[in-house]
């Protein structure tokens, strides 16, 4: 798999914006978590773009994204509820691409598969 390459501008908005003043893992857990939940207008569909063994959601599947999980539900890794079988069900941010939403949210959205994406974590 190629190398992800260093994108300057989403690099200087997650260290002056999202992870700004956090000195640990639990801080810059919440400082996704707020970013993420300020910037994401709820709800919008989503298309699965990566099969992950914690989610029933398949690749290619399109979904309806309604909120950020809790708080605590997102101290290791970032996850949305999304409506699934008739009920509310937390799945990864990371997996999901946002197709009908604007573009601050599309743009949190890749900010947060980006951080992923390059191995970065709390």
């Amino acid at each position: 798999m190629p190398k992800l390459k260093i994108n300057s501008a989403r690099e200087k908005r997650i260290t002056d914006e999202i992870v700004v003043d956090a000195y640990g893992e639990e801080e810059r857990a919440m400082g996704w978590h707020c970013y993420l939940e300020g910037k994401l207008a709820f709800p919008f569909k989503a298309r699965c773009v990566a099969t992950r063994t914690i989610s029933p959601v398949k690749k290619g599947e399109e979904v309806e994204v309604l909120s950020m999980a809790r708080e605590d539900d997102c101290m290791r890794e970032m996850f949305v509820l999304i409506r699934f079988a008739g009920r509310k069900l937390g799945v990864p941010l990371s997996q999901l691409e946002p197709l009908d939403a604007g573009p601050e949210t599309r743009e949190a959205v890749e900010d947060w598969r980006y951080w992923v994406a390059k191995g970065y974590g709390f």
